[in-house]
Formats: structure tokens, sequence, C-alpha cells
């Protein structure tokens, strides 16, 4: 019988999955290196995620070998991390490897002396060839130990250097011609055909389209909007969203959106869930609303805890075979769908379309709800009937499969987005079972995550929270508390809200560039990193300044306000070069140079018009409600339903009771 490691202990399905491993595996602790200096071993850092295709492709080859473990074991202190519990770890690390090598990607492997600086690093490694670099790295450090210092050295310098934000020195005001040009130059990677950008792999990045459908609104830009039609109907339709179950893989292989790679991630599965809310008030496309409604349907039904809370992923394998659970042989779709083959058939694409490899099919769309309407003779309603036919006959034959892996972690800062998520499905579409659902993740967060200091944990697992939370999560949650104020006007999760970010901004805050480090002031990293570049999350602190301006208005906190202008400001020199990875720090720059108001109501919370003014696509607004503890509302007449537009520069106009008069003062 195998012999477990230390990882046994840990909460971590990825850690747990490398439990049997002959490798002496350690879970990461600040003791590894006072261990590592005990023994005067080099320190392997492996870091990965459990549903990470290349992480169990290296463990098969190399990390269940006996011959590889015996010389790990014998040269090196071995400790696993999993990225998605300790990104704080995963990102000092990854820069190393970056600087090393000019790429990164998981599993990430960096070699360190035993202080923890780095040595060497790397992504996945054959067999053969790791064996090699274990042999030449002991040989470097036993035999040529000045080298070795060196090199950690500077290395270590590059790190560190790495994070120094230039602060301006002569602010100029912030321009909407910077955003002109920030589109201008992005429109070049268009692609006109399928939608996205015009290279493969192919990433559905939600906060990109979140920024160029406010951007196109606000400027009555066509070719922008038309971009952002397109790409959400071909991401909805493609075989990267999972037709028959709900729920959006990581990302396609393709420029057509076709191949997925099968992992789902509830970090951005929450975000889309977001972004085809606020597309369906724009484009009112029954695809849009069907997408949102059957991806939370999954979540509730294969992610969701009994605590209110949702699970981390789900793995791209089942019985060793990357996406074996959600293709189809078509004898297997004759068998399943007999009388609704034919209709199944034109709306899966059973043909060269559909097909991938070996005799398999991946389940897409190429027809739309219109053509289908139009071949079949149906309306919009049945054909909503047609489509849930056939996906639950799909669906139950399905059941019979071995399911994928799933981490059963729990982690604050992905659940906040959902939470996020959930508010903008309810705003949409006045479907109170989400905003039920979004209550019980914000519960979930305030009883289980929440600390009396209003510190926060990171994750949770088997009814037990670990990890001190990291930027990514201060963030996000109070980004969630903040929007689900704006939904219900329970004013006790906004004041929650603010007290996290004074709780923020105490212990990651960058005294001079107001930007905030990713880590708190209690970290024993070898660096304290900052999450600048908006990336699949949104940087953690383009969220954190989002978090300022929003609650600086609410709370009348003038400070927090030029704090988030000095962090725009930090980043706004050339954001224009790459708006991708700026397009929520651009959100903030939209709302900086543009109208943008509070709109306080007053009166009945719970009436039609607060259903309807929801529905309405207005991003450039931030609802407020009658409030003693809140100083926007706080002169508000809470017995007649009065909307109150007020702006930072103009204060607040006389109170309007119709919608069409609110319409008409918020014009963008």
């Amino acid at each position: 019988m195998k012999q477990a490691n230390s990882l046994i202990h840990e909460s971590s399905p990825y850690l747990q999955q490398h439990a049997y491993n002959p490798v002496n595996w350690i879970p990461w602790s600040e003791d590894v290196f006072t261990k590592a200096k005990q023994e005067n071993k080099l320190v392997l850092i492996s870091i990965g995620y459990s549903a990470c295709h290349w992480c169990h492709v290296m463990e098969h080859e190399s990390f269940e070998d006996e011959e590889v473990a015996a010389i790990m074991n014998e040269y090196f202190i071995n400790v696993k991390v999993d990225r998605e519990e300790r990104p704080d770890v995963d990102q000092v690390y990854m820069t190393a490897v970056q600087l090393m090598t000019q790429r990164g990607g998981w599993p990430l492997n960096c070699f360190t002396l035993p202080d923890g600086r780095p040595l060497y690093g790397g992504t996945y490694f054959p067999k053969e060839q790791w064996k090699n670099i274990l042999g030449s790295l002991q040989h470097l450090f036993v035999n040529d130990t000045e080298k070795a210092e060196e090199y950690a050295s500077r290395l270590h310098e590059g790190i560190v250097s790495s994070e120094l934000i230039d602060i301006p020195q002569e602010p100029a005001p912030f321009q909407q011609e910077k955003l002109h040009e920030l589109v201008t130059r992005w429109k070049r990677q268009f692609d006109a055909i399928e939608g996205g950008n015009t290279r493969a792999p192919k990433f559905p990045l939600p906060n990109n389209y979140l920024f160029l459908l406010q951007y196109g609104i606000r400027f009555s830009d066509e070719p922008v909007l038309k971009h952002v039609e397109l790409t959400l109907d071909k991401i909805a339709m493609g075989g990267i969203y999972d037709h028959v179950g709900g729920g959006f893989a990581r990302y396609s292989v393709d420029m057509l959106w076709k191949v997925p790679h099968f992992e789902k991630m509830l970090y951005d599965n929450a975000q889309l869930i977001s972004l085809y809310s606020q597309a369906y008030k724009v484009f009112k496309k029954p695809l849009y609303k069907r997408t949102v409604v059957q991806t939370i349907e999954w979540l509730q039904r294969e992610m969701h805890h009994s605590e209110g809370c949702y699970y981390a992923a789900i793995d791209a394998d089942s019985e060793g075979e990357e996406g074996k659970y959600y293709c189809w042989t078509l004898k297997e779709y004759q068998d399943v769908l007999s009388d609704n083959y034919a209709f199944a058939s034109d709306l899966y694409s059973f043909n060269s379309r559909g097909h991938w490899e070996e005799g398999k099919y991946i389940p897409l769309r190429v027809l739309s709800d219109k053509e289908l309407m139009l071949k079949y003779g149906l309306d919009e309603a049945r054909l909503e009937e047609r489509i849930t036919t056939v996906n639950e006959l799909l669906r139950n034959e399905r059941k019979k499969r071995v399911f994928p892996g799933i981490d059963d972690k729990s982690l604050t800062s992905w659940n906040a987005l959902l939470a996020t998520g959930l508010c903008d499905a309810y705003a949409a579409f006045g479907e109170e079972e989400y905003k039920h659902l979004a209550h019980k993740i914000v519960r979930w967060i305030k009883t289980h995550q929440l600390k009396i200091d209003f510190s926060l944990y990171r994750t949770r697992k088997n009814g037990r929270s670990t990890i001190d939370g990291f930027l990514e999560d201060y963030a996000t949650v109070i980004q969630a508390f903040t929007r689900f104020y704006e939904i219900t006007a329970d004013e006790a999760y906004l004041l929650i809200a603010k007290e996290l970010t004074t709780y923020t901004i105490n212990h990651f805050q960058h005294p001079e560039s107001k930007m905030f480090y990713f880590t708190p002031d209690s970290t024993t990293l070898i660096a304290r990193k900052m999450d600048i570049n908006d990336n699949v999350i949104p940087a953690s602190n383009s969220i954190m300044a989002t978090n300022l301006w929003n609650l600086g208005l609410l709370f009348e906190q003038h400070t927090w306000l030029e704090d988030a202008r000095q962090q725009l400001m930090n980043v706004y020199d050339g954001m224009e070069q790459y708006g991708s990875g700026y397009s929520n720090w651009a959100i903030l720059l939209l709302n900086n140079t543009n109208r943008f108001y509070e709109v306080v109501i007053s009166g009945d919370t719970s009436g039609e018009r607060l259903s309807e003014w929801h529905q309405l696509y207005i991003p450039h607004t931030l609802t407020a409600y009658h409030s003693e503890v809140i100083p926007l509302g706080k002169y508000k007449n809470p017995e007649q339903n009065l909307f109150y537009i007020c702006s930072e520069t103009d204060g607040c106009l006389p109170p309007v009771s119709d919608l069409n008069d609110v319409l008409e003062l918020i014009q963008p």
C-alpha cells in the first residue's frame, strides 16, 4: 500500500491529488525555508491547480515515478502549491520564471536557494529533461555556490524592481481622447468574422466586453457595439459553451470558439453571467437570457454547496481523457434523441462543423434562433421547448458517464464574483431567485469568511476556513457587497464594505502611489507584488480603485475619490497601447471623463418602478437609497417615491417621480 506524504492533511484537492506520490511533498508554509537552511538544500516550488491538464501529465510522468522521486527527495525540499489557494506565491515565482524564460504557465516549477530566492524555473518538463535539470542544479549548488548566489541575487532584484510604480510628477487632466485612441488601436485586432481577437487560443475576457459595451453606448460607436454582439453570439453558440448542461469552458484552442479546453472554472463563469445579463439589457436577445439561465442552473446543479457557496472548478478530463464527458458520437446522438434527431442535428451541428476528432462531436450552434424558427415553423416559446427537450435527453444520458473531477474548495473572491454576477442577472431579468442566491453567497462570506477585525479568509472546505485573504478577496467582496446593496437597499452589507475598505487601506495600500499590494503587510514572501493588468479577472488594483470611487461617492469620502484618481493616474500614461489589459481601468476613466450620476431612490423600494429601473442599461450611474447612515441618502424624503439625480460636480437636481424624466436627466 502506498504511503501518504504531508499533503494528505491539506484542504486543496490539487494537493491531495499528489498525496500518494513517492515524492516527499510538503505544503507551503513559513517553515519551508527554515527547513531548507537547516538541511542546506535547494527548494522546488511546484505550482498548479486541479483542472490543469499538463499538471496531471507531469505528475504521471515524473512525480509518480520512484526513480525521479528518489532524486527529488535526496537533494531537494519539495513544495506543492495550489495557485488558487496561494496566488501570492504563484505571482512571485511566476514573475521569476517569466524573467528567466519570457514565458509562463502551469505547472510552474521554480527552484530556489534555501532562503527562497529563485535560481531556475520553467513550466512542464518531460521526464528525462526533468532528471537532467535536477542533476545539473544540484551540481551547481554544491560545486559553484558563488555563481548560484550571483544569479539568484539578480533575479531577486528583477522581481522587486518589476513592482516599482512610477508616480506622475505633474499629473495631467484625464482626457476622453485617451479612450478613443485605446479603442482605435484595439479595433485593429477585432476578428470581424468570429468575434474576439484575431488569434488563437481564444479566451473569453468578460471585462473587455463590459468596457466595449459601455464605450459603444456612451459614444454611439456602432462598429464597437456590433463587435461586442458578434463576439457574444459566437461564444454562446460555440463549442466553448456547454449547450447541454450550461456553463463555459475556460477557452477554445482555435479561432472559431469550437474546441474548448474542457475545464470549467467558477471565476470566468461568474463574470460571464454579468456580461450576458448586461448585454441582454442592450440587445434583448433570447440567446443571452438562455445562456444566463442555463449557466446558473448548471452552477446550482453541479457546483453548489449547502452552505450557499460554490465550488472552484470542474476538471477537463474524465477516465483519463480530455472532454470525454462532453462529446458524442453520431450513434450516441441517434440512440438518445430518436424522433428529435433531425431538429437536434440542425441545432447542434451533427456535421463537419461539429466534428472534432476520431468520430467525436462537440455540440455547437451555427444556425441562429431565427433560422431554426423559420425552418421548423416555430415561434419563440415553442423553440425554447424543443431546445429544452433535446438538452434534457442528452443531459440525462450524460449523467450515466463518469463525471470529471471536481475541485470542491470554495474561494472567497470567486464566490464574490458570482454574487456580483447574480446581482446583475437579477437586475436584468427580475428573477427573485437570483437575488436569493446572491444573498446566500454574501451571507456565507459574512458568516464564514469574515473575521471580527474585518480581515478575510481566502478558502473554505469541509467546514473549515483557512489562509488569510489577499487583495483579490477584499476587492471582489467589497464590490459584491456594494452591488448587493444597489439591488436590495440592504445597507448592512454596504457598511461592511466600508469597513473592509478601511482595513484594506490600512494593511495593503502603498502610501505614496495609493496602489495596493496583493499581500498584506504581514507577508513573509521575498517580495510584495502588485496586481496591475486586467486579465480574465480584472486587476485587484483596478477593482479597488473602482470600489474607492463608488464608496467615496456614497459616503462622501473625498480622500477615497482622490486615491482612486491617483491609482488611475499611475496607469494612465500608456494604457492606450494595450486596451485589453486595461479594460477595467478604462471603465473608471470613462466615469472620470464623462458624466457620472448617483441616483438616490426614496420611498417604496420593492415596487415595479425599482424593477424597471434595474432593467435599464445605465452603467454611468450608482444606485443609492434614502438612509440615515449614508450621507448621500440622508436628507431625501423617505415618504415619497422620488428619484434624486446627483453628481460630484453639480450636486443634486430637484427630485422627479417619473422614470422617463430620470432618463432625460442622465443621458450619457
